[in-house]
Formats: C-alpha cells, sequence, structure tokens
C-alpha cells in the first residue's frame, strides 16, 4: 500500500476548503489512519475479508479524490421503482451532487444540504454534535480513511414530527468507464422526535474497471422516531465496497433494516445499532444470494446499553459456485441494560462444494436480568423436498429454484414498500432462474 501517496492526497485536501468542524475530523482521521492503517486478517475483525490488497492498485490510489461528471441519462438505468414520488440523492465516485439530485419533500419536512455547508450554518450544532461518533465504537483503518477524506458529503435533516411521505433513495454511482475507481462517500442522518423515514441505498459500477466504495453512512433517531432502512446491492463483478452503517438510537425509537446482497467482488457490510435509551427496538436482516467469486462479509453489533430494549436479528444466505460468505453478528449487553430481549438467527444453504460460509454469531452479556438467544444452521437442499416437487413433474432446476425463493421469502417479505419488494423479488427471480413467481 502506498502510505506515501494517501498522506500526499490528504495534504492537498487540507489546502481545499475553509476551516472548520469537518476539517478538524478530516485531521483526527487521518491521525487514527496513521495509527492503525489499513486492516488485515490478522485483525480478528476481518479474519476472512482481506481488503488491503485492493489499495495495491496505483490507479486506485490515483482516483483518491475523484472528480467526475455524469449525463443525466445515465442515471436513468439505475433508477428505483416510485422515483417520481422519491427525494433522490446521488452521490457520484463518493460525492454528493445536488446538480443530479431531486428533492421532492417540501423544505418544512426535509433539508438536504452539503455536509460542509450544514457544518458552517445554522445545523453547525447538530453537525459538531453527531459527525463521527461512530468512530468511537468503529476504530479500525479503512473507516478512519473515509473520515481522513470527507468531501462534498451529505447532511439530511427530518423535521421533528414530520411523517416523511417521500421516501429517499440514495444512488452511489461509480464512473469507472475510463479508469478505476475509489469512492469514499460520507452521510449524516438526523431524525428528529416523532419523525419517520424510509431510506434506500443502491450501489452502480458504470465501465468495466475496478471500482472500491468505502461508505460511511451515521444515522441519529431521536425519541419516537422510526426508520425504515433498505440496502440493496447488486454491483458489477468488479466492485468491491465496505459500506459501514451506524445507526444511534438516542431516543425510545424503531428500527427495521433489511440489507440485500446479490452481487459484487468484495462487499463488507458494517451495521451497528447502538441503544442510547431505554425502550428501544431494532429489527435487522439481511438476504445473500452469491455465485461466482463474489464474497460477501455481514458484520453486525447490536449495542444494548440501557434498559427494556428489544433487538431481533434474521439473516439468510443462499451460496454456489466458489462464492464465500460472512456473518459475524455480536449483540452486546451491557451493566445496565437489564430486562433486554436480543435475538440472532442466521441460516444458510451451500449449493455447491466450492462454495463457503463462516457464520460467527456472538453473545457478549454483562447484565442479568435478560432474554438473549442466537443460533446458526449451515446446509444444503433439501433432497425430499426436491423429490416431491419433481415427482409432480415440475422440472428439477425450477423445483430447486422454486425451493430456494421459499428460502429467501421470509427476509424478502420483510421489505415493506412493496414496490420495492416486487423489484427485488424480479432481481432474485433472474438470479435463480425463476419466470415468475
Amino acid at each position: 500500500m502506498n502510505l506515501a501517496y494517501i498522506k500526499d492526497s490528504f495534504e492537498q485536501l487540507k489546502t481545499r476548503g475553509p476551516e472548520g468542524p469537518v476539517a478538524r475530523l478530516r485531521l483526527q482521521g487521518f491521525e487514527a489512519f496513521e495509527q492503525t492503517g489499513l486492516p488485515t486478517r490478522r485483525n480478528e475483525e476481518w479474519k476472512y475479508t482481506g481488503i488491503s490488497g485492493l489499495f495495491d492498485n496505483p490507479a486506485y490510489l490515483a482516483a483518491l479524490i475523484p472528480e467526475a461528471q455524469l449525463e443525466s441519462a445515465a442515471i436513468d438505468a439505475v433508477r428505483l421503482p416510485g422515483y417520481l414520488q422519491a427525494n433522490e440523492l446521488v452521490f457520484l465516485n463518493g460525492r454528493f451532487s445536488p446538480a443530479l439530485s431531486t428533492i421532492r419533500s417540501p423544505k418544512s419536512q426535509l433539508t438536504v444540504l452539503p455536509l460542509e455547508e450544514a457544518a458552517n450554518g445554522i445545523y453547525k450544532e447538530l453537525v459538531r454534535e453527531h459527525l463521527g461518533k461512530s468512530g468511537t465504537s468503529i476504530a479500525d483503518g479503512v473507516h478512519a480513511l473515509n473520515t481522513s477524506f470527507i468531501q462534498d458529503g451529505v447532511f439530511v435533516h427530518i423535521a421533528k414530527e414530520q411523517l416523511l411521505q417521500q421516501p429517499i433513495y440514495i444512488y452511489n454511482i461509480s464512473d469507472a468507464r475510463q479508469s478505476p475507481v475509489l469512492a469514499q462517500p460520507r452521510s449524516l442522518v438526523i431524525i428528529e422526535r416523532n419523525a419517520k423515514l424510509q431510506l434506500v441505498e443502491t450501489y452502480h459500477t458504470l465501465g468495466a474497471s475496478d471500482s472500491f466504495t468505502n461508505q460511511v453512512m451515521e444515522i441519529v433517531i431521536d425519541r419516537e422516531a422510526k426508520l425504515e432502512y433498505y440496502k440493496i446491492q447488486e454491483d458489477a463483478v468488479t466492485a468491491s465496497q465496505v459500506s459501514t452503517t451506524h445507526i444511534r438510537q438516542i431516543g425510545n425509537s424503531y428500527v427495521h433494516a433489511v440489507t440485500v446482497t446479490l452481487s459484487g467482488e468484495i462487499i463488507r457490510n458494517n451495521l451497528h445499532v447502538v441503544m442510547e435509551a431505554s425502550e428501544n427496538e431494532a429489527h435487522l436482516y439481511g438476504l445473500y444470494i452469491l455465485n461466482g467469486h463474489t464474497h460477501a462479509d455481514n458484520h453486525t453489533l447490536v449495542d444494548h446499553t440501557q434498559p427494556n430494549c428489544l433487538s431481533n436479528e434474521y439473516y439468510k444466505g443462499i451460496l454456489d459456485g466458489q462464492a464465500t460468505g460472512v456473518f459475524n453478528g455480536k449483540i452486546m449487553v451491557r451493566p445496565d441494560a437489564q430486562k433486554t430481549n436480543a435475538y440472532q438467527t442466521n441460516k444458510n444453504v451451500l449449493l455447491a462444494d466450492e462454495a463457503t460460509i463462516n457464520t460467527k454469531p456472538q453473545l457478549e452479556i454483562f447484565a442479568d436480568d435478560v432474554k438473549c438467544s442466537h443460533g446458526c444452521t449451515v446446509g444444503q437442499l433439501d433432497e425430499n423436498a426436491l423429490f416431491y416437487l419433481t415427482a409432480r413433474g415440475i422440472p428439477k432446476a425450477d423445483a430447486r429454484a422454486l425451493l430456494l425463493q421459499a428460502f429467501a421469502l421470509d427476509i424478502i417479505n420483510q421489505v415493506k414498500p412493496e414496490p420495492l419488494r416486487a423489484y427485488i423479488t424480479q432481481l432474485i427471480s433472474k438470479r435463480l432462474s425463476i419466470q415468475s413467481l
């Protein structure tokens, strides 16, 4: 890894933009990066996922602070269903583009600003209070690298008492048509008390060159607020990413999150939920259907710090070819978190001898009055069920696909917006070669 180049790029960035909280946070991030470096497999949290080799690509480093333009027509190909009723935020090569984005909700409900503008305007106190808090619980170099190069991030604010009718779609687009791209999007989302937000993220790489997205999103939820959060990963086989979502429930609130991973090269999803108030509730669901050489690592943490909270986590995986999967889910119950209910399940089906899964559910409990459980399974397709279907005239390939879809269905059904659920179902059906449900 060319540390000298990264340092030189950081020094160049220091000369740009005004002094302020973002610039100070960048400096803190780079100091942390210099201390830790990029994680290697010697780090227990990265034991099964190696990304340091990606940075040996000199073309990546040349694009460390990428600037690009994108014709609006290129966005049409990646738009999600119902986009005409949605707020659309576009990140191009990791940089928020107001020109390509569309805000449809009224200003009384939703504010979207470039992060630096928010940090120096009327929202400066919110930015100072919440931006960068994820670094206190994620102490690895890849997170610090994102912080070191915060540039053209986005600030999203949902006003109190506002049940946002229009969802927010975030399109992370990497333009790798000319050369490899390293993109580092950064977002701060504030959901005020008794507000509601539906947020959907997608990732797309244009062109055949390699891309690597190192994303950090920080979400803060106040009391009586609700968040529906969906992440859809259907990217090119040359696209890698580390996607970190850090959710802080600072008041009693509700989180419903679904992550669907279908393709890419090396994918690492860090999903952290920190319950900083009592009576919080969080439901995390995940589905990964992998083939080829795709590697997907779902790393989750639910940190119970206060009493009377509930978390439920359910991830499922289908792996074929030479795909590799990782599920590492940790539930932390701290001493003050009495009356905690926390559950975690991971189930996997392997379809090929060379497909592998490493699953590691973890419980760390420091309170004595709790109800917690975890478990995992790894198996193959049910041969009896397959025989039952084929004996009734269903071709073996169709029977196999139907069984796999049935396996995935209870996660798919957690996608609440019907158009989005239909879209994901279509992607999965295409992957499983099913013509209709």
